[in-house]
């Protein structure tokens, strides 16, 4: 299980690239998670960089991460910029929304 924000962030961008959407479910938090999550097989996820975090650590109850995953679709290069809420609850962390 991932201890901190960012890295259930990394984990999450990870489960995006190779299509596992019962993880992403899973690690999103009950409260804003959707019934179901329809990954678009045609999206390449081509890197993830982490702009900035704020609390998220590993004692922490709340998290905060500023990130950018670029991507392809089709011919053109994009990515999806964000910033991300986490929270911990019972010892594990979950995507709460975004900012």
């Amino acid at each position: 299980m991932p201890e901190t924000a960012e890295q259930l962030m990394r984990s999450r961008y990870s489960a995006f690239v190779v299509g596992l959407a019962p993880y992403l479910l899973a690690t999103w938090h009950e409260s804003t998670r959707p019934q179901e999550l329809e990954l678009d097989p045609q999206m390449r996820w081509k890197g993830l960089e982490i702009i900035t975090t704020r609390g998220g650590g590993a004692e922490a109850r709340r998290g905060v991460v500023e990130f950018a995953a670029h991507y392809l679709e089709g011919q053109r290069e994009a990515q999806q910029h964000e910033v991300s809420t986490f929270v911990r609850e019972n010892g594990a962390w979950f995507y709460l929304d975004a900012l």
